[in-house]
């Protein structure tokens, strides 16, 4: 029996590369218009909206703010943000795993750029997909929590990679769980010595005079 040849297209190169397109423009416009955006990631439950509106609380008074909050269905995250008083819009993004550069570009013309000076973006629950999109953010950052366990950079290695800063959340649960801050430390340098890390509480507030400290030096540093 003869077997015809035939050929093989792989698509996720020209998929990546048309998103990095679009993030290239997405990243410049922001640029010109002197405006900060991050890319806030983590897994599902990991404390991304609490310490999203912990931080707005907290620079809100010296930044014009705007949020993008990205789920696959419900508005839940985006009424919590939107009693910070600052601007905010719920995209849906029909289900899928990820924000890539085009959903953030709706998001961001839905938004408005108009009097904002820094935009968040909360990404969707997850460890993994969003990690492979550029969205076109300033700086990433992502958020582990105590209950997830020091062993995630061996497992998602690509979100440590490129993220810029590490928040390790929920430290008031660190007697709780077995949780080794050096073991995660000493994994994460292995794959981005470059990364900033930060433990904090989003509950209690614990470090956060530090990581306020570090966004808005990113922050000041973008608008010079």
């Amino acid at each position: 029996m003869q077997i015809n040849k035939f050929n093989i297209l792989e698509t996720k190169n020209r998929i990546i590369a048309d998103n990095d397109e679009v993030a290239s423009r997405v990243r410049k416009d922001l640029s010109d218009k002197n405006i900060f955006f991050l890319n806030l990631m983590a897994s599902p439950g990991a404390g991304k909206t609490t310490t999203l509106v912990r931080t707005i609380n907290a620079i809100k008074d010296r930044y014009r703010i705007g949020v993008i909050e990205a789920d696959v269905d419900s508005t839940v995250d985006a009424e919590m943000v939107a009693g910070t008083g600052v601007r905010v819009i719920q995209v849906h993004n029909g289900g899928s795993c990820h924000m890539d550069a085009d959903m953030t570009l709706q998001g961001l013309e839905g938004l408005g750029l108009q009097d904002l000076d820094v935009i968040f973006l909360e990404n969707i629950g997850n460890m993994v997909c969003p990690a492979e999109f550029d969205v076109g953010a300033s700086c990433s950052a992502m958020i582990l929590s105590v209950p997830e366990g020091d062993d995630k950079p061996l497992k998602y290695p690509l979100m440590f990679r490129v993220s810029d800063v590490l928040l390790i959340n929920k430290t008031d649960t660190m007697e709780i769980f077995d949780f080794d801050q050096e073991a995660l430390r000493k994994r994460v340098a292995d794959l981005n010595p470059d990364c900033e890390i930060i433990p904090v509480s989003a509950l209690t507030g614990e470090g956060f005079d530090v990581w306020i400290k570090w966004l808005t030096d990113r922050i000041e540093s973008h608008r010079c």
